[in-house]
């Protein structure tokens, strides 16, 4: 059995001061180098998994359902393997999860806070614990993670959600309001009057039980649409919710065509909110089909998004190099730039780009993309499905017949067995070029090599040229251009970083989201976050009794 020290075992028993502070730390990162038991689990677990394929229903409440639209989820880096057999919920089904689910809200809703936390503070401790490598090894297969890119994901950042949202929840029960002579006054933090629907990405397992577990622990019902390219590890992550106490119907889990799904939860007069990481296109879409159908709702819907960037690094020329070079190489090409604060745009300035440019190559020549199950030493591995693979392949076609675009590493791609995309580095010539603008969410890199003298232009330049403001960072030793870079891209970036990679963010330590075309910027993994999911209700009970209705200025 794995041996990992719970560093918050509170769903056995809450350790709160007299203020209601819950004590929890981020789950700790664990190597898996060789001679490691953690190793050894994983390489079980993955061998346990190889050439299986998992069937998965829909679930409502504890009815397992099977329809007629079957589905696969097929390997990225080997698509002949087909990792998990399910199917879509059909409009029908989907209606009747709706009803299933409000039907046993109001129960829910009442559950005192420390109960419906104690669900997700034990579900952490069973991933952090037994069920750690199977959820790994799901993730890995899959979704086409490398060891420690499963690890700080379907790991420890999923744990660090359910944990610290659960510290969150109770935490926020003790912010009341003032009491005044003769009254006291009191704050209900309840659940949303209606369902919530979370439509999830196939990027990080974490993200998918976040996006459903969140709004359930703040007393409300969810709908939970996985991604397709995720099902086998968010099966996973919700049988362990369900195993660790999670009543039928708070969560009911839906695979389903997209519009479909869209376009029922948004006629139901039931919607009360979306939890959304996606496309711009399909938020917009659900966004534009919730205004449309107001008059419909019982409530105005809460809509939470995040929708990925156009992430920049910008190089001052005092900046460390080798710091440039390496967070550049794993902030744009680890899980093959397929995270939504991957760099994809770089600012460098001709007095350093001969040796930024030298550093980039000398390590891209050691990069290997492989089978991250039966290479340890890949990198990263393929992208996730043809679709990213037909998406990325335009980008590298358009880079290798622009004027303006020079290819100065990778460009090659091939998707015989699996997705694979080499890790390309550009440059460009044209500051305002598509690249540099659009997401194309593959391991794609453009460099924008700009007169060193002319740096402030460049960071306005940075900041009107893309659509997004998700992560973005400042290599520079000078204190004074960190303060005029900080407040020129305020806006820029709504996880901003000084000499690190914009990649990486960590549960309670660094909130993440971004405004603009990037989303609502409503902080997960933060505080703020739980309070997004509740319908608060102030309540003021007087204890002594009015006697007149007259004012003395009256008399």
């Amino acid at each position: 059995m794995l041996r990992v020290r719970a560093l918050s075992r509170c769903w056995r028993g809450l350790r709160t001061s007299s203020s209601a502070s819950v004590q929890v730390q981020n789950e700790p990162i664990l190597s898996f180098t060789e001679g490691t038991s953690e190793r050894a689990e994983l390489l079980k677990a993955l061998d346990d998994l190889k050439g299986a394929t998992e069937e998965i229903p829909c679930v409502v409440g504890d009815e397992h359902v099977w329809t007629s639209d079957i589905r696969y989820q097929r390997s990225p880096f080997n698509h002949a393997h087909k990792v998990a057999k399910f199917c879509y919920a059909d409009k029908e089904l989907i209606n009747k999860a709706i009803m299933a689910s409000v039907a046993a809200r109001k129960e829910w809703d009442m559950k005192p806070v420390q109960d419906r936390a104690q669900v997700l503070f034990k579900a952490a401790d069973v991933i952090s614990g037994p069920k750690r490598v199977q959820i790994l090894a799901k993730t890995m297969i899959g979704q086409g993670k490398t060891v420690v890119q499963a690890e700080i994901d379907a790991a420890a950042e999923l744990i660090d959600f359910f944990r610290f949202n659960a510290k969150h929840a109770i935490e926020l029960e003790t912010q009341q309001p003032l009491n005044a002579e003769g009254t006291t006054n009191s704050m209900l933090y309840r659940g949303l009057e209606g369902f919530v629907a979370a439509v999830a990405p196939f990027n990080f397992t974490a993200i998918g039980g976040n996006l459903a577990g969140t709004p359930a622990l703040m007393g409300n019902v969810v709908l939970w649409k996985p991604s397709d390219a995720a099902m086998s590890a968010s099966y996973a992550v919700y049988r362990v919710l369900r195993d660790s106490g999670l009543p039928p119907n708070i969560i009911q889990f839906l695979p389903a065509d997209g519009p479909v799904f869209g376009d029922t939860v948004t006629s139901s007069e039931h919607l009360a909110g979306i939890n959304f990481t996606g496309s711009v296109p399909t938020f917009k879409r659900l966004w534009r089909q919730v205004a449309q159908n107001l008059d419909t709702y019982r409530t105005f819907p809460r809509l939470a998004g995040e929708c990925g960037g156009k992430n920049f690094h910008f190089v001052h020329r005092s900046a460390d190099v080798q710091s440039v070079v390496m967070g550049t190489i794993r902030s744009a090409f680890e899980y093959g730039g397929q995270k939504c604060s991957a760099c994809s745009r770089m600012y460098v300035p001709d007095s350093l780009w001969p040796q930024v440019k030298q550093g980039l190559l000398d390590v891209h020549r050691k990069l290997r993309v492989g089978d991250p199950v039966e290479d340890f030493t890949s990198f990263f591995s393929a992208v996730i499905d043809d679709k990213s693979f037909g998406r990325i392949k335009k980008w590298l076609d358009y880079a290798k017949s622009s004027p303006s675009l020079t290819i100065v590493a990778g460009g090659h791609c091939d998707d015989s067995k699996g997705y694979f995309v080499e890790p390309t580095i550009i440059e460009t010539s044209d500051p305002q070029d598509d690249i540099m603008k659009e997401e194309i969410f593959g391991p794609v890199l453009t460099v924008y090599v700009y007169p060193e003298d002319q740096y402030q232009d460049t960071l306005r330049l940075i900041d009107t040229t893309s659509p997004y403001a998700l992560t973005g960072a400042v290599f520079a030793q000078d204190q004074t251009v960190i303060d005029e870079a900080s407040f020129v891209l305020r806006n820029a970036a709504g996880n901003f970083y000084i000499n690190d990679k914009s990649t990486g963010s960590v549960v309670a330590q660094q909130p993440f989201g971004g405004a603009r075309a990037s989303g609502t910027n409503d902080k997960p993994g933060g505080p703020h976050n739980v309070l997004r999911w509740t319908s608060p209700q102030a309540v003021k009970q007087t204890h002594v009794p009015l006697r007149g209705w007259t004012y003395p200025y009256m008399n």
